[in-house]
Parts: structure tokens; C-alpha cells; sequence
């Protein structure tokens, strides 16, 4: 039951939406004059930071660079997942969307999400105190201390969220260390929290072209005849739910002691 609660993806989504934010840093190289002689794109990848720090310790020796990893590079990782009761909506909301290529008889819904915090960590390493300080340049502007990006959280629902992404902590370290043939790393660690929402699995059910309600003069209908009945149709009733339409309502009258039965659908 609980394994159909990741049909929609939704934390997925959000991961790759954060990431996005961050895959077109720059770092620019200039020379003596402040001219431009190098531009360098700085990768980004989803992985712990322990990563890269082992990769640069497996070959840390400027004279043998076979294996050593390239820098600058940038990595970020989920580092933990909260609910917020803050945020918390009523439960019984749908949200629904009429299945294309169903004539417009099916529909999707889905309830309404609940609210969660996914805290996710950035990291950026460079070989150069420089360098670093370019990366986050680029970045810090942004937050004041949030920064909104829309999600397309269910694309079957036609669903879209703006989701607050807020810039938390910002911390700086400098792993050098030995004799000058062994590599640097600078490593600044941005701490972020995403104020998303994670929803459940998406339903179907048949669109609902005619409403029925069958009107007493007693509470107690056990024994008692309907009095009257009301009838709602669309207008036309050929009308899906994309197109602009009306509605058509249709009163009667009783007095022939029947009363509607669900088993039979009729009156009897």
C-alpha cells in the first residue's frame, strides 16, 4: 500500500528542480589587465560531499595527476526530510484533471499533499580561495533568504507549485595541508531548506455528466415517497470539462407514493 505513495515523484521533482538552480555557475580566469582569458563551467552532481574529499586523497600528489579529480566542482546531497505542521491544509481538497483521449468521461484527482521541509546541502570545491568566492558570488545574491522556484509537481494533474528554497548556513573550510606538491581543496557548505509539498497516489474516477436529488416533506424517509426531484445536466450535455458550458436544471413533481431505488434504478 505505502510503495504507491512515490507514484507521483514528487521529492524527486523537487531534487532536480534545486539542482537546476545551480548548473550554470561560472568560473572566469582574467590576466594581469582584468581581461577575460578563460571561462570554466563548474560541474554539478548529485553526491555526498565524503565523495570528492576521498577522491582527492586516493591521489593527492601534483607530480601523478592519472586519477586525481578535476576542480572546480560543485555536488549537493538531501540532508534530511521534516514535516511541517506550519503549512498543514485540510485533507478532504482534490485536485482533479480530465484523462485525454477519455471523451472526457475519466478524470485524475489527487488529495491534498502534505507539507514537508527537505533540507539538502550544497558543496563547492576549488583549488583557489578565488575560485570559491566566484561560485558563491553567484549564488548568495539570490537568497534573501529564500529563493522561489516553480516545480511541475504532478504533470498528469497539470499541478505546479512555487516552493520557497531558503538559504540557511553558509560555512568555509581549507583542507591544505603537508608540503606544497600536495593538493588544496576550498570547500564552502550551503545549507538549504525546500518548503515543498509531497502528494499521494493519484486516482482515477468517472465524470460525473448527472446529479440526482430526491426531495421529502418528512426527515424519515424510510417509508415515505419522494415529493419532488431534481435534475442537473450539463448544457450541452455533450461538454467535457475543458470546453464552457452551462447547466441545465429540471424540477418535478410526485404525488404517485414511489420512492427511488439504488438496487433497481428506478422508481418503485
Amino acid at each position: 500500500m505505502f510503495g504507491t505513495y512515490f507514484y507521483n515523484e514528487s521529492m524527486r521533482r523537487m531534487t532536480i528542480g534545486f539542482g537546476q538552480i545551480f548548473n550554470n555557475i561560472q568560473i572566469k580566469r582574467r590576466d594581469s589587465n582584468g581581461n577575460i582569458t578563460q571561462s570554466i563551467a563548474v560541474p554539478l552532481a548529485y553526491a555526498p560531499k565524503e565523495k570528492f574529499l576521498a577522491r582527492l586523497d586516493a591521489q593527492p600528489s601534483l607530480d601523478n595527476r592519472e586519477f586525481a579529480i578535476t576542480l572546480p566542482r560543485m555536488s549537493f546531497e538531501i540532508s534530511g526530510i521534516s514535516y511541517d505542521s506550519s503549512r498543514k491544509l485540510t485533507r478532504v481538497q482534490k485536485f482533479k484533471h480530465v484523462k485525454a483521449g477519455k471523451e472526457g468521461k475519466v478524470l485524475n484527482y489527487n488529495y491534498t499533499p502534505v507539507p514537508y521541509n527537505i533540507s539538502y546541502n550544497l558543496y563547492s570545491f576549488t583549488a583557489s580561495a578565488e575560485a570559491g568566492l566566484q561560485i558563491i558570488e553567484q549564488i548568495l545574491p539570490f537568497f534573501q533568504p529564500d529563493f522561489t522556484v516553480t516545480v511541475n509537481a504532478i504533470p498528469e494533474l497539470n499541478i505546479k507549485r512555487d516552493i520557497p528554497i531558503v538559504l540557511n548556513t553558509v560555512n568555509y573550510e581549507d583542507t591544505y595541508n603537508g608540503d606544497f606538491s600536495q593538493r588544496r581543496a576550498v570547500i564552502y557548505t550551503l545549507g538549504f531548506t525546500a518548503k515543498t509539498y509531497l502528494f499521494g497516489p493519484a486516482s482515477t474516477q468517472k465524470v460525473i455528466k448527472e446529479t440526482q436529488s430526491d426531495v421529502y416533506t418528512d426527515t424519515n424517509t424510510t417509508n415515505k415517497a419522494r415529493e419532488e426531484r431534481i435534475i442537473v445536466v450539463p448544457n450541452p450535455t455533450s461538454a467535457d470539462a475543458d470546453d464552457d458550458f452551462g447547466f441545465t436544471t429540471t424540477i418535478t413533481n410526485y404525488t404517485d407514493g414511489k420512492k427511488y431505488s439504488t438496487t433497481s434504478d428506478s422508481d418503485e
